[in-house]
């Protein structure tokens, strides 16, 4: 806001007028919030809870699997090691018999992020349809 001291008669003043600046960037900021929604991606997986060891060895089922990134770039599939260009074949013989499609990657603590993907990429396109991450405990 400005303040007229003085005097002038009437002539042309100087002041910008604020409200149509204003009503533009609100208008810009709508859109860079509605455009920052439709720019989020994401990969949906289900994670197990936790649960405590003695009930993990008593539930242990011979129909779950589990991939495990090793360091490295070695993996295993149930404990049994698996190197990476024989992954997806190997994952590809497993999961053609069953008709339940559901795997569990587990990283290692010192892996790399991009082995652990390397393995939910190679579960994917061996047509498993459910991939889940268990947690460090």
């Amino acid at each position: 806001m400005a303040m007229n001291v003085g005097g002038t008669k009437g002539g042309p003043q100087s002041d910008i007028n604020m409200t149509p600046m204003i009503d533009v960037l609100l208008v810009l900021l709508i859109i860079f919030m509605v455009v920052q929604q439709g720019l989020q991606k994401g990969l949906s997986v289900q994670v197990p809870p936790v649960k405590k060891e003695e009930q993990q060895i008593a539930q242990a089922d011979l129909d779950q699997i589990v991939l495990e990134a090793l360091p490295g770039g070695q993996y295993a599939i149930n404990q049994q090691p698996v190197t990476a260009n024989q992954l997806r074949t190997r994952l590809t013989e497993i999961y053609a018999p069953r008709p339940r499609k559901v795997i569990f990657v587990k990283g290692a603590e010192n892996v790399r992020y991009a082995d652990v993907v390397f393995a939910i990429d190679m579960a994917r396109a061996s047509g498993i349809e459910v991939v889940g991450l268990v947690p460090r405990s």
